[in-house]
């Protein structure tokens, strides 16, 4: 049995008042009672199972959208990558913008469709093989992208908080770290299944409020702890608060030097990236994961009507930009503490003999809950860790009914076009469960990667590239067809699976490839290359594949793309959409972009 926690272990942090264990059981509790009004009120049809019989309000859609992305990546890795880089990941952040393409160009599409999930879309717009083949990608990248991570991060927040945590099963004994990994599947798992969309969606809105109030707080005793604001400028370098260095260092300024950099792994760790990766490459992540995914698109197709839905998805572009302030900035506060010396146990683990840099980015990752231990209160630390454990259960309860979703309507229903409805959600709940397993047995793989947010982002770039690719060409060129569409897809994920391969054994440390491929080689390069520009490499090949094949073969009949792309949406259609919204909706998109651009113009250094 791997052991992940002596390094936290360390941390000696304070035991849990009863009024923390007071919160914590309130909490579950009134996840126990939302998650029965859910199933008291659920019908045994697909439609109330996967997408809560449509009824889901603005506000719902937006708080659950936020409530789903929102989990164990932030509180681990987003925290994690702040305590080390300061505010370099808050690009992907400030992503909110994404958002607002999904309300204003792809919900109206989505809504009139009338639509489950994102692969039954691409077959009214290309193929039913273009469905299979997107369902087997999506549910691949669940495992590895949502399910593992949420797992692996449940484990490290245990075992930070409760390091002294055993329980002996006669054959192997459970430390902290898989004690806590498999009570958040337990009880994630449990509403889940019983509840569906529904139940998925009320609690994630409950989880909202409960994760932001916790995670302000951290952010404000922190501060206090540390002294403000401007203590916290004074005690961090100035580059930890520049958003625009990390993307040119110095001595490469309108240069294409990034590209030629042969040392990616030094790259990352001095909290560099290059600014050719984030400019395409970033961009493509944001837009596949906040428009095409069904783990955020089916909380907008809940709702009742596009009207709801966009004012669903502009609300939540509003929560996207809170992860800046309550994790990123917690994680530079939980640095700052350990240099300042103000928190002893921080700075054993976290900073070197020299007081300047972080020793450990594995101990980086405790940032977040080595806060909520050392630093909050009691009664209030049982608050936050409510909050804590809001954001891994919401992000993977999202995953879970995501993945029953596209298992039981995409897949499974086609090879059993007469299974009853009560065999469809049973169907859904074996199929996730399976997939947990999978999860499981993955977490290794994240464990030696670079950092949980690393690993996170490296994988989506591998497999982003052809869904962004047939989606966004799909909806603006009519002229592609469904082979084109299959052939991005197969290509695209193929390259993603090789590189995949390619990486695996080295991040796994085994025997043969404890020191990499021979330098020069083939396989050698690939490892090498830095895993944004290995993500434009696909995105560039997926969309030449895909328009290259469309215009070698037939195009597709007006029958079956009307409606499906901005060329065939009829007069009739235009209307009912713009009839959708308004000016509030206008000032309110226009506002968050306003305070994106408020973000970049601060955080110059």
């Amino acid at each position: 049995m791997m052991d992940f926690t002596p390094s936290f272990a360390a941390a000696g942090a304070p035991g849990f008042a009863g009024v923390d264990w007071l919160m914590i059981v309130l909490y579950f509790g009134v996840l126990l009672g939302v998650t029965w009004w859910a199933v008291k009120k659920r019908k045994d049809t697909a439609e109330d199972y996967f997408l809560a019989g449509r009824h889901l309000g603005w506000w719902i859609v937006g708080a659950s959208i936020f409530a789903s992305n929102i989990g164990s990546e932030h509180l681990v890795g987003l925290a994690g990558s702040g305590c080390t880089d300061g505010v370099a990941m808050a690009h992907y952040e400030l992503h909110a913008w994404c958002l607002l393409v999904l309300a204003w160009v792809l919900v109206p599409f989505y809504m009139r469709s009338r639509v489950y999930t994102m692969p039954e879309f691409l077959e009214k717009r290309f193929s039913p093989a273009s469905r299979w083949v997107l369902s087997i990608i999506s549910l691949v990248a669940y495992v590895l992208t949502k399910i593992a991570v949420g797992i692996f991060a449940g484990g490290i927040v245990f075992g930070t908080l409760l390091p002294e945590l055993r329980v002996d099963l006669g054959f192997v004994t459970l430390d902290s770290f898989w004690v806590g990994s498999i009570a958040v599947l337990a009880a994630t798992g449990l509403y889940t299944v019983l509840g569906g969309l529904r139940a998925v969606a009320y609690t994630e809105a409950i989880q909202t409020v409960v994760l932001v109030v916790g995670s302000i707080l951290v952010t404000a005793f922190g501060l206090a702890k540390l002294g403000g604001w401007s203590e916290l400028r004074a005690a961090l370098p100035e580059d930890m608060f520049n958003l625009w260095k990390p993307l040119v260092p110095a001595g490469m300024e309108g240069t294409w030097a990034p590209v030629k950099e042969a040392n990616r792994i030094a790259w990352y760790f001095n909290g560099n990236f290059p600014w050719l990766g984030m400019l395409f490459c970033a961009p493509v992540i944001g837009l596949w994961y906040w428009c095409t995914d069904q783990y955020i698109v089916q909380r907008a197709l809940g709702a009742p009507n596009e009207q709801q839905a966009r004012r669903g998805c502009i609300f939540a572009s509003y929560l996207k930009l809170l992860p800046v302030f309550i994790f990123i900035i917690p994680g530079m506060i939980c640095f700052a503490l350990a240099l300042s010396g103000k928190v002893p146990e921080f700075q054993s683990l976290l900073v070197d003999q020299g007081g300047r840099q972080v020793a450990e980015r594995d101990a980086s990752q405790a940032a977040f809950p080595l806060m909520v231990a050392h630093i909050l209160p009691a009664g209030v630390r049982g608050i936050v860790v409510a909050g804590l454990l809001a954001a891994l259960m919401s992000s993977l309860s999202g995953v879970f009914n995501a993945s029953s979703t596209l298992f039981t309507v995409d897949l499974y229903e086609k090879f059993r076009p007469r299974a009853t409805q009560h065999e469809l959600v049973r169907m859904g709940r074996i199929a996730t469960t399976a997939m947990v397993l999978i999860g499981l047995m993955w977490i290794p793989v994240i464990k030696g990667s670079k950092g949980l947010y690393f690993y996170l982002q490296a994988m989506q770039g591998y497999l982003a590239p052809p869904i962004f690719v047939v989606f966004f060409l799909g909806v603006f060129m009519k002229r592609l067809n469904g082979k084109g569409c299959l052939a991005a897809l197969i290509v695209g994920f193929a390259l993603g699976i090789f590189r995949l391969a390619v990486d695996t054994p080295i991040t796994l440390g085994l025997e043969g490839y404890a020191n990499g491929y021979p330098a020069g080689s083939f396989l050698w390069i690939v490892n090498n290359i830095y895993f944004q520009y290995f993500s434009i490499l696909i995105f560039v090949v997926c969309a030449a594949v895909m328009i290259g094949v469309s215009y070698a073969t037939e195009a597709p009949s007006a029958k079956q793309i009307q409606g499906l792309t901005f060329a065939t949406t009829t007069p009739e259609q235009r209307a009912t959409s713009r009839a959708s919204w308004g000016w509030p909706e206008v000032v309110a998109s226009g506002a968050v972009l306003l305070l994106i651009l408020i973000a970049y113009l601060y955080f110059q250094g």
